[in-house]
């Protein structure tokens, strides 16, 4: 099936709590956080250092538990068959970038005839045809990433769920991937909640973006970013409206990191 034939996912978040205990002390990282995702949205969760965002994250990827509340996917429980991106490329250094990304679907007893178009398309969407008999350790750091992503969009996920992918690239490098990405869902029509602790990411990149309090992470607002797709995230940010939000969200952001240094230190 083509990427662009999507089946889409809604994302339904209910009084989700999340509790880690350590030793007699216990930590509540997320409470009472409810949220829908539309499909094919791109919703982007920013928030202070630590408030919940990748548990979050990690609890829409089936890998958490939650104390309590419900987190649906299409109706249907989280689970495997969402694909996630993380901070660091995650592709095996012992293959090629074709077959790291047909890792999945070959894993899952798919035929060749089957995935390979699928594979080359992906490769087309991330401008990596030319490289694909590459091995990771002849490609940049950015080209591994965009295999990654590769990897997670031609299994043809419900929801790709991504922690801060492209905090370790340059900033060149991470602005092209930014504004790839945002070609890339647009043409796939992909669900996708991505986490980062860059406003501007979250302004270029979403169709909403979500800010967290501090620990424990609820909402503490939500900005509908206005900027129509197909989106270059360059011209965007070029915008005043773009500065009058990032302004809004960090006014909110700052707020509550210097709150939650008033509660570590006592006063």
């Amino acid at each position: 099936m083509p990427l662009a034939a999507r089946r889409g996912a809604a994302i339904e978040i209910v009084n989700l709590r999340k509790t880690f205990e350590s030793g007699k002390n216990s930590v509540v990282a997320i409470d009472d956080l409810t949220v829908s995702i539309g499909s094919g949205e791109f919703v982007v969760f920013v928030g202070p250092s630590g408030c919940g965002k990748s548990t979050l994250l990690r609890i829409l990827a089936g890998l958490e538990q939650p104390e309590s509340g419900t987190v649906t996917i299409g109706g249907a429980p989280t689970g495997s068959h969402n694909a996630m991106v993380f901070q660091e490329a995650s592709i095996f250094p012992w293959k090629t970038v074709y077959d790291n990304i047909a890792f999945g679907l070959r894993a899952a007893g798919i035929a060749r005839v089957v995935y390979g178009p699928r594979v080359d398309e992906a490769l087309r969407l991330v401008g990596l045809t030319k490289f694909r008999d590459h091995y990771p350790g002849q490609i940049s750091g950015g080209m591994k990433q965009r295999a990654a992503i590769a990897r997670a969009i031609v299994t043809d996920p419900p929801v790709l769920l991504m922690d801060e992918p492209f905090a370790a690239l340059d900033a060149q490098n991470r602005t092209i991937l930014q504004n790839e990405l945002a070609k890339i869902c647009e043409q796939t029509g992909t669900t996708v909640v991505y986490i980062t602790h860059s406003l501007e990411e979250a302004l270029m990149l979403g169709d909403r973006a979500i800010v967290l309090t501090a620990q424990p992470a609820r909402i503490k607002d939500v900005v509908d970013v206005p900027f129509a797709r197909p989106r270059n995230t360059i011209e965007v940010s070029a915008t005043a409206e773009f500065g009058e939000l990032k302004l809004r969200m960090w006014n909110v952001l700052e707020e509550e990191v210097l709150r939650a240094r008033r509660e570590q230190e006592g006063m």
